[in-house]
């Protein structure tokens, strides 16, 4: 990457790609487009669990942009890179709950592995934490100080937790290793390539309105969340990674705006026009009351700030969430063309070592 800022990182090897794991899912393949776009190669790799490839399909004619099929908690086969974006894990309840040990495994043995390539390629990583890693918080907004209440043994805690000791292992890496890690805290973002049955509260919300559908809402709506648009937060990230050496971290990359969810489900009726009405359900285990963001770091050390309002970037993800419900219905993952398929049971060598890596310098 040959951004100001980042000398190393600019003689690293320009014809080196970048590394982004899970780049086929919802943030990570608006992040691989932005890489196209600055020029360099772009390695995507991605178990297409929840990622998908037509979230890609755009960019697979480009010759610089690579899409291998892997899971970053299994041996990895993967030469020098130039950099490692670290995005892998399902992010929604519903998907990181379908199967917890597996996404406690995907934050700690993948981040152990892409550390583990990251030192010996002399790269710099961002590794995509969140905001769950503040649990339900007392303190609010949440300041990367702060550090946090989280219930360990709860349904949730296979997310929470595997991603706090993500973090615990990336500033190891750095005071052991030397490695030049930054750990980003990704408050809830939404966009374009959202899916709609992720069960995320956007997305329900305008899959519901659109098919005039009752809009659920858990407990009494009177929580909150900051909804960030995903090109803010991608330029976030790209901010970050091309920040020098001795950049504040951990950081929080959000918006600060505070919506109570009654709110936002009547901002989506009026945006859509729809016929729904509410109901109420009871609030989900350990479902956090207040969720908003200070980024006073990333004002300061990024010269970042969210620019897309709420209502004009849920116009933007109306629209192309009214095509997707258009399309006819698509095959599974595993009946598509394209990509061998992952052996989920296949062992391979311990997670982190060399030869789990195959790093080739």
């Amino acid at each position: 990457m040959r951004e100001k800022g980042n000398p190393e990182m600019a003689t690293a090897g320009a014809a080196l790609p970048l590394l982004v794991a899970g780049g086929a899912g919802f943030l990570g393949s608006h992040l691989s487009e932005q890489l196209l776009r600055r020029g360099g190669g772009v390695l995507c790799i991605d178990n297409l669990l929840t990622g998908e490839l037509d979230n890609v399909a755009h960019l697979r004619a480009d010759s610089r942009f690579e899409l291998r099929r892997a899971d970053i908690s299994e041996a990895l086969q993967i030469g020098a890179v130039r950099g490692i974006f670290n995005l892998a894990c399902p992010a929604s309840p519903i998907h990181y709950q379908a199967d917890p040990v597996r996404t406690t495994l995907t934050s700690v043995r993948g981040t152990h592995q892409l550390l583990e390539l990251a030192k010996h390629c002399g790269v710099r990583i961002l590794q995509a934490s969140t905001s769950e890693v503040y649990g339900d918080p007392a303190v609010h907004p949440q300041t990367e100080s702060y550090w946090g209440h989280v219930n360990p043994t709860g349904t949730r805690a296979c997310y929470d937790e595997g991603k706090r000791c993500a973090e615990s292992l990336c500033f190891d890496y750095v005071r052991k290793y030397g490695v030049d890690v930054r750990v980003a805290r990704i408050f809830n973002t939404y966009g374009p390539r959202m899916q709609t049955n992720d069960g995320r509260v956007i997305s329900n919300f305008i899959v519901q309105a659109l098919q005039n559908q009752p809009i659920t809402v858990y407990g009494t709506g009177s929580q909150t969340r900051s909804f960030c648009y995903v090109d803010d937060l991608i330029a976030a990230l790209l901010a970050f990674m091309d920040a020098p050496p001795g950049v504040a971290s951990p950081m929080n990359l959000g918006n600060p705006q505070e919506f109570t969810i009654l709110q936002l489900a009547e901002l989506v009726i009026e945006l859509t026009g729809s016929r729904s009405r509410l109901i109420f359900m009871p609030l989900p285990s350990d479902d956090p009351a207040q969720r908003c963001p200070d980024i006073e770091r990333a004002r300061e050390h990024l010269r970042w700030q969210p620019k897309v309002p709420l209502r004009e970037g849920l116009r933007r993800t109306i629209h192309y969430l009214e095509n997707v419900l258009r399309q006819p219905r698509r095959l599974p993952r595993s009946a598509r063309p394209g990509l061998a398929p992952v052996h989920k049971d296949t062992p391979g060598p311990v997670a982190g070592s060399l030869e789990a890596i195959h790093v080739r310098r």
